[in-house]
């Protein structure tokens, strides 16, 4: 659907069944719009960061189905234009859809706080999936914390409404979006096409570019910046086109991890487990790979992977068009990268397994789900015959940028992957890293694991491990 040409002071969208508009500024948190402004307040606040799900809302945004997300890290900017479901819009006709019936009589709530969300989040699953696997229920409420009940009443209550049938209602007309809104001083321009995001990014150097936002949306929810002028990245039609080729995928840097997961997972298992763990089913829906690598995160779960798989990454602006270099050399220093102020990721290009070929991507945390990585290691490697003919090994958590073990690699070229060449390999990791302690891990202890993961690669490719990243 076609922006409308004018500049507007309402976010318009569609809230339960109905077109609605509110003059807002548009970097109000969506929470704060449902609940203060539309009245709705089955939507809870609990963390404010996206972590804990009680926020959880259904959106639509084009043809798509609708999908959990988190109303507290998300903006009204990102309301405009798209379907939005809360808890109080599920029932149909007055009556209780299956799934909260199968909730109230099974007794999986007590507080009920979390509960809203739960309904939710898994509403979205036996909306996409009529017969869901117990593993997708648990995936499903991987972003829901529940203190009163354990997780076992509530699957009991998925299983049961799966089996009622749950059809999605249909889908609402959506309302016209705007190319740009303005209100209380915050103004959001929203471009469809590659040139005008770089003459905008030109024109506004220092404007916030929104993705998903579930990076920089924490900091809003909690107050903590204003967000005067706004570039949102999420109709811009390259940046939210997905190619394949038989040798790599090109993801546009507004592709979410929920779309980019879907692509991977038969080729790159280890991979999609990753991304299963790095983001819930509703962060994974808004979350952006464009975003992930921009925010240049050392302890950011996307770009080790990526830069171990050898991906490349496409940046451009209007002065000087485009370019495109490998992911590893993006990053430069502490939240530093290449990206020059005039310019913007354009795409990540991926890519895709051959013959001879092994990957394995490992994540130490303090919870296994939802939780910011200590160390993370990717690790990939070619063979001919049965020694290692190329390498690649990346680290997060282990430097100020996510960052190649080159000296390691080096160690491993030319040798059989047996228990000689991993021991000279670890010792050489020193060469590599000095890293730091934190609240997360010390010095000591992250450079141990990080040593005992390449241990743990080779012990996979021999079918030592039961279990990719049980760790």
């Amino acid at each position: 659907m076609n922006p409308q040409a004018t500049t507007a002071d309402t976010i318009r969208f569609v809230l339960n069944g109905k077109e609605v508009s509110f003059a807002v500024r548009p970097d109000t948190t969506a929470l704060d719009l449902i609940r203060n402004r539309a009245h709705l307040t089955g939507t809870k606040e609990g963390c404010a960061e996206g972590d804990c799900g009680a926020c959880t809302v259904l959106v639509r945004r084009g043809d798509g189905p609708r999908q959990a997300a988190n109303a507290c890290i998300m903006t009204a900017a990102q309301l405009d234009g798209v379907e939005l479901t809360t808890v109080e819009g599920l029932k149909q006709n007055g009556v209780m859809t299956p799934l909260q019936d199968a909730m109230a009589s099974n007794g999986s709530s007590q507080c009920g706080f979390c509960t809203p969300g739960i309904v939710m989040s898994l509403t979205g699953l036996l909306e996409a999936s009529a017969e869901p696997e117990e593993e997708a229920i648990h995936d499903a409420l991987a972003g829901n914390l529940c203190r009163c009940t354990g997780y076992r009443p509530i699957v009991e209550a998925a299983k049961a409404a799966a089996k009622t049938g749950v059809r999605p209602p249909e889908a609402a007309d959506l309302p016209q979006w705007h190319s740009e809104i303005s209100f209380d001083g915050s103004v959001l321009h929203q471009p469809a096409a590659l040139d005008d995001l770089t003459a905008l990014r030109a024109q506004y150097p220092d404007a916030t570019i929104l993705a998903g936002g579930t990076d920089l949306g924490v900091a809003r929810a909690d107050y903590h910046s204003d967000w005067d002028r706004i570039i949102s990245t999420r109709r811009v039609k390259e940046l939210r086109a997905m190619e394949e080729t038989a040798e790599a995928w090109t993801f546009g840097a507004a592709v979410t991890w929920e779309e980019i997961l879907q692509t991977v997972r038969s080729e790159y298992p280890s991979l999609a487990t990753l991304i299963r763990r790095f983001g819930s089913t509703q962060i994974r829906a808004m979350g952006t790979v464009g975003g992930n690598i921009g925010t240049a995160s050392p302890i950011g779960d996307g770009p080790p992977a990526l830069i171990a798989l050898g991906a490349s990454i496409t940046l451009a602006s209007q002065a000087n068009g485009a370019r495109t270099l490998p992911l590893e050399d993006f990053f430069l220093d502490y939240r530093k990268t290449e990206l020059r102020p005039d310019e913007v990721i354009v795409s990540v290009t991926v890519p895709r397994p051959k013959g001879g070929e092994e990957f394995r991507v490992y994540k130490l945390s303090k919870r296994y789900d939802q939780d910011i990585s200590t160390v993370c290691a990717a690790f990939w490697i070619a063979t001919e015959g049965s020694h290692v003919s190329a390498c690649r090994i990346a680290y997060g958590g282990m430097a100020a940028i996510p960052k190649r073990a080159k000296t390691m690699e080096n160690k491993l070229l030319g040798r059989e992957l047996d228990f000689d060449s991993v021991a000279d390999a670890v010792h050489s990791l020193h060469d590599d890293f000095s890293p730091l302690s934190d609240w997360r891990g010390s010095a000591a202890y992250r450079m141990q694991t990080a040593k005992a993961l390449l241990e743990r690669f080779a012990r996979d490719l021999q079918g030592e491990a039961v279990e990719v990243m049980a760790l």
